[in-house]
């Protein structure tokens, strides 16, 4: 497994619509894998592959709140089947807009459809933060971050603020 760097905003690849994947075999495994250890050490709940810059359906999330009982999930080619119409107002942070956070509000529960980490089709009833979690993790899937949510004006002052950040990238903090 290997720790890989998270795209930030105003990466156009987070723009990009990722591709549905085909099978789920080793590469996939390796993949998610990956992801999940980044996601751990980012200490973050869900991340898309897109995030990692690579554009195919797929995410990871751990709820667990548990650090020593980790609880992942996996999801290939997710699909919202379908959603509450009763909307619920969650303060959502994103591993690649860091440090801010947006009210968002979401169908406050949804179905979905998938492959889980082995290939397996699976349907899932989410409610509550699970429900929050992977409608924000299948939007990144669509090309869509938080920042949808935010005025113009509050979207430019958060993508300056991330470009300078990401300009600081290379300096060493000793």
């Amino acid at each position: 497994m290997a720790i890989r760097k998270i795209i930030i905003e105003p990466d156009p690849t987070l723009k990009k619509i990722s591709e549905p994947v085909d099978r789920v075999g080793t590469e996939e495994q390796k993949l998610m894998d990956d992801m999940l250890e980044t996601m751990y050490y980012a200490k973050g709940i869900g991340l898309a592959a897109i995030q990692i810059g690579v554009p195919k359906r797929i995410v990871v999330m751990d709820l667990s709140k548990d650090e020593k009982k980790k609880e992942p999930m996996y999801f290939v080619n997710p699909i919202i089947k379908n959603k509450n119409q009763d909307l619920s107002k969650f303060e959502e942070g994103c591993l690649s807009v860091p440090n801010q956070f947006v009210e968002v509000s979401r169908p406050s529960t949804c179905e979905i459809e998938y492959l889980d980490y082995n290939g397996e089709k699976r349907n899932l009833k989410c409610d509550g933060l699970l429900a929050v979690c992977i409608q924000h993790e299948i939007q990144h899937l669509d090309g869509i971050t938080i920042l949808r949510y935010v005025s113009n004006l509050k979207r430019s002052m958060i993508v300056k603020k991330l470009s300078k950040l990401k300009a600081n990238e290379d300096r060493v903090v000793l």
